[in-house]
């Protein structure tokens, strides 16, 4: 073998061996790069107003923490499940537009988040942190208007809790078709075999039986619309709002988001026979 031949070998071999590396890495530090929590200390006080109210849910090995607010005749309740960033401090910040829909808002901090104890290790533990959450907060709305909104990362959660839970309404803001899916579009070069989350909305979709709303910036360079369209396609009976100009991170900002989300969730603001704005 030529000395170039054998140049080449090694390089490749040395080739390999990164690969192999790096995909070893993302197996067993991909918590890193999926979940960026924000810590607070044990003494963080909320200042929400008086109808915000913290709790503790235990589950194995953590305590979860959670605010919930409580309307004194509330219709219903959402439960939100929030992005892959940040903690209830940054997520839980408008309390007033639930209030005026007299609808209650129950929102966790994943383990490792906010005040939250322990950390994620497994999409298994993930889903079940979120049931034993729901169980917790949501059995007393029985007979009323029950609401499962995920945003982002927790879109799939949402979309997986929801079809075990049935709620009357399930919300899912600018979700992603798996995160299998969204990762082949962003590192094309990981084998999908290797996402120890895929969070499988695509799959948790069908087992939904009620209403079920996508709501997605056509701007979002971070979870594309097609997303949402894929859903849609799978799912042709579910609404889909598109937000011209929003992003991934400003949506909330836009009335095109906020007025439809608000006639979705009281659905007396928008008659059957209303025109549905923003849909497409």
């Amino acid at each position: 073998m030529t000395s170039w031949k054998r140049a080449a070998v090694r390089m490749l071999f040395t080739a390999a061996a990164v690969y192999a590396l790096l995909i070893a890495l993302l197996w067993w530090q991909q918590e890193r790069l999926l979940f960026a929590p924000t810590r607070l200390p044990a003494g963080h006080r909320f200042v929400l107003g008086p109808d915000v109210h913290e709790r503790w849910i235990d589950v194995p090995g953590a305590r979860l923490n959670v605010l919930h607010l409580r309307n004194p005749k509330a219709d219903g309740a959402v439960f939100f499940l929030h992005g892959n960033g940040g903690s209830l401090d940054s997520w839980f910040v408008n309390p007033a537009f639930y209030r005026a829909l007299n609808l209650d808002l129950v929102m966790l901090d994943y383990r490792g988040y906010g005040k939250s104890s322990g950390r994620i290790e497994s999409q298994a533990q993930l889903v079940a942190d979120v049931r034993a959450a729901w169980d917790a907060t949501m059995a007393e709305y029985a007979g009323r208007r029950r609401v499962v909104y995920g945003r982002s990362l927790g879109s799939g959660l949402a979309a997986m809790l929801a079809a075990d839970v049935q709620p009357e309404l399930t919300v899912l803001v600018s979700p992603y078709e798996s995160m299998r899916a969204l990762a082949a579009e962003h590192y094309p070069w990981v084998p999908g075999a290797v996402l120890r989350y895929p969070l499988d909305t695509a799959g948790a979709l069908p087992g939904i039986r009620g209403p079920v709303v996508l709501m997605h910036g056509d701007a979002d360079t971070l979870i594309g619309v097609q997303h949402s369209q894929r859903l849609k396609a799978l799912r042709p009976d579910a609404a889909l709002v598109v937000v011209p100009g929003a992003a991934h991170n400003d949506l909330q900002s836009f009335p095109a988001y906020l007025d439809p989300l608000r006639a979705y969730l009281v659905p007396k603001i928008l008659s059957p026979a209303s025109p549905k704005p923003g849909m497409m």
